[in-house]
């Protein structure tokens, strides 16, 4: 079986694929100093206590926004389940569709994925939304290639921003506020954050149908999607595993590669 793993700024995402649907998703928090056994005893306990612990992993693909982390779980795929792991971003890691960028940029392992993943979904002339540590917009082109975008500050990270910055303004979760006018301090900022991330993607996202110049479809991914669906008409589908589904999809592009 396939482990996809997706390691962000904020938290690593284990997900075990057998071909056809994903058994078991982990979550944890990302941290470069963990160490390879330490990954092992975290994925083999909560595997056990899902009652997976008889399954058998034979390949590993890792999508990492965080270089340091990659070593470890390299050590990780090859110490416990003795394959040496694709790692998107690497020349190694072939993708469907190269990514049409400016001359040496390097377009990040996220935004590829969810590329992957939406055109295999979705077909191509899309916007995907991504609500992460960073809130990014990529454009997947006709033939399913990454042909740039746009990245925001993420919803969280602006919330702990002002809360830094501001020491009589408190920390506060995202969520959809009752009215646009704020009667107490918490409710002015939880209706600054929704609203103004609700217009942040509707005016970006407008913005690139028009510069792009074709119908295109917008698809909302990220733990915060649905909530910002919400507010307002901002998507056309949402994909709660859409950076895992476009693992599988480079994994299987790059085995029949190998196959040919």
């Amino acid at each position: 079986m396939l482990l996809c793993i997706d390691c962000g700024n904020t938290n690593t995402v284990f997900s075990i694929w057998d071909g056809t649907r994903f058994l078991v998703t982990l979550r944890t928090t990302t941290e470069h100093q963990r160490t390879a056994d330490q990954y092992f005893v975290w994925f083999s306990t909560l595997l056990r206590h899902n009652n997976l612990e008889g399954v058998t992993i034979d390949e590993v693909i890792i999508s990492s926004t965080v270089p340091r982390v990659v070593f470890n779980l390299r050590v990780f795929a090859d110490r416990y389940f003795q394959t040496r792991p694709l790692v998107v971003g690497k020349p190694e890691c072939l993708l469907p569709s190269p990514p049409r960028v400016d001359e040496g940029t390097q377009v990040g392992p996220d935004r590829l994925v969810n590329t992957a993943g939406a055109f295999d979904r979705h077909g191509g002339n899309l916007v995907v939304v991504d609500f992460g540590t960073a809130t990014t917009f990529d454009v997947v082109a006709d033939d399913g290639a990454y042909v740039g975008g746009v990245i925001a500050p993420g919803v969280n990270l602006s919330l702990e921003a002002l809360h830094q910055a501001a020491a009589a303004l408190p920390h506060v979760d995202v969520t959809k506020p009752q009215g646009v006018i704020g009667r107490n301090t918490v409710a002015c900022m939880q209706s600054g954050v929704f609203w103004g991330y609700v217009g942040v993607v509707r005016e970006i996202t407008e913005r690139i149908k028009a510069e792009y110049e074709a119908p295109m479809r917008v698809v909302g991914t990220g733990g915060l999607a649905p909530l910002f669906a919400t507010g307002d008409v901002l998507f056309d589908t949402i994909e709660d595993d859409l950076t895992m589904h476009g693992l599988t999809v480079i994994h299987n592009y790059n085995k029949m590669q190998d196959a040919g």
